[in-house]
């Protein structure tokens, strides 16, 4: 009996040591798992962390090669139709919009072209301004804003300006990312200041957008001999004379050369002339 009791307490004070042999197994068990983790999964966890930015890179790249890929497409299609324009518009025109629709490049401001002609060119100043701005929206799956100065020259100021202003600003909201101005220089002078917020250097409304502006002159023609400079230079006196002539009341009194200075600061960033196209199909240009 006494050897049976001795074995029964030795047997009792075995099993706290297993049971403590289990806990430290089960214990370096979970220490390993643990360490293994840290060595595979922190390197791994690491690395997928890392590859991220390259992943959505690669997805903007490759957005921006389909968007920059469909707008040459269609600008080269229009170089093929408007033959008789100088290359210097086309050169400088892609570069412009090209640079505008890269994603990769902070967008501080919109895109601002003003393009002008006689008035042997009126039909293909219209129809080419609409189709490069069709080309921009296009390459963006968006549309275009057209606004018609023509149709707002003999209306108060301040009512174009408030239409010219919501058109904009809802447009751009909708997520349009062009407009087109035509005949800028007949809408009321007063309200051609609205574009002081839109063509603004820093504070535009708008930054990823893009305002193509035309100006009609009231010469027949303009000489190709010109340069870029002089065609710019051009245009701002016909503006000068046409915003702030006594002659026109409602401009003279709207409007004043240091206003004038300014928004001729915004909105000249790239001025190009567009000669006449014979045998210009111009159905659906409007």
């Amino acid at each position: 009996r006494s050897k049976f009791r001795d074995q029964a307490s030795i047997g009792k004070q075995s099993q706290p040591l297993a049971k403590n042999d289990g806990e430290l197994q089960s214990g370096f068990h979970k220490s390993r798992t643990l360490l293994l983790f840290l060595l595979i999964g922190v390197p791994l966890l690491y690395v997928l962390w890392s590859e991220i930015p390259k992943l959505l890179d690669a997805t903007l790249s490759s957005r921006d090669t389909q968007i920059l890929q469909a707008f040459r497409a269609r600008m080269k299609k229009l170089k093929n139709t408007y033959q008789s324009q100088d290359p210097n518009l086309w050169k400088r025109t892609h570069v412009f919009l090209e640079k505008h629709l890269n994603a990769s490049h902070l967008h501080l401001e919109p895109a601002i072209l003003l393009f002008t002609a006689g008035q042997e060119a009126e039909k293909a100043l219209r129809c080419l301004s609409n189709e490069i701005a069709d080309a921009f929206a296009f390459s963006q799956n968006a549309t275009t804003i057209k606004i018609n100065g023509a149709d707002k020259a003999i209306l108060d100021s301040d009512i174009v300006k408030l239409e010219v202003d919501n058109e904009l600003s809802s447009g751009f909201r909708e997520g349009k990312k062009v407009a087109v101005v035509h005949r800028f220089e007949l809408l009321p002078a007063g309200s051609t200041l609205i574009f002081y917020k839109y063509c603004d250097h820093e504070n535009a409304a708008f930054k990823d957008v893009a305002l193509l502006l035309t100006v009609l002159l009231d010469e027949q023609s303009l000489r190709k001999s010109l340069t870029l400079q002089e065609v710019e230079e051009k245009v701002r006196d016909f503006l000068w004379a046409k915003f702030t002539s006594s002659d026109v009341p409602s401009s003279y009194n709207s409007m004043d050369t240091d206003k004038l200075s300014g928004l001729w600061s915004r909105i000249s960033h790239l001025v190009l002339p567009v000669w006449p196209e014979k045998g210009l199909l111009v159905e659906g240009c409007t």
